[in-house]
């Protein structure tokens, strides 16, 4: 069964595509954090990225743009954010090497595993609220190290391990609903 993408010039995918590319200059504004106002440019294309994230969703469902398109680029925008702010934050020898590896991990094998069942089932299964909530957990938690938390150990402590025991969850939950997906293929809608 192949899928089919249909509507791809839709708001909610531009905004997506935007998310996508807030990731550059977040990227580059990284290089500077020892700028005070680099720090308040970070917040604000982070909270840029947030109301966007928000905003391809209200979009989507408002306009009844809701597409196979619409559920790969918004999940995969807000992979690229975070993967590429890891990377950079594992460059700079702000967070743990395994922080890096397990967020790394995490997202490979939901792109992966979301691969496999769509090409199983014929369709896209969009993003849920557990894989929504560990991303934000994540960017969260890269927030505050960017912020300089890194200093108030208990408050970075915390957050990395709350998005890393989300990020584990997340990761069986995809799996479990994977899995439920191909054993239910034709019957039922998926959510």
């Amino acid at each position: 069964m192949k899928i089919k993408f249909g509507r791809i010039n839709t708001v909610s995918n531009y905004i997506s595509f935007f998310r996508l590319l807030l990731s550059i200059p977040i990227y580059y504004y990284l290089d500077h954090l020892d700028n005070p106002a680099n720090k308040i440019i970070i917040l604000l294309l982070f909270v840029l990225a947030y109301l966007s994230d928000l905003l391809d969703g209200y979009f989507a469902r408002k306009l009844n743009q809701i597409s196979e398109m619409g559920k790969i680029i918004d999940p995969l925008a807000d992979k690229v954010l975070v993967i590429m702010i890891v990377l950079k934050l594992y460059f700079m020898h702000l967070i743990p090497g395994f922080y890096f590896w397990i967020v790394i991990m995490r997202d490979i094998l939901i792109f992966l595993g979301g691969m496999i069942v769509s090409s199983q089932i014929g369709k896209v299964l969009p993003s849920n609220y557990l894989g929504k909530i560990t991303v934000s957990s994540i960017a969260l938690f890269i927030l505050a190290v960017i912020l300089g938390v890194r200093n108030v150990h208990w408050v970075y402590y915390l957050l990395m391990y709350i998005s890393l025991a989300l990020s584990f969850a997340s990761v069986v939950g995809y799996s479990a609903r994977g899995i439920n997906a191909v054993k239910n293929k034709g019957q039922n809608e998926v959510t």
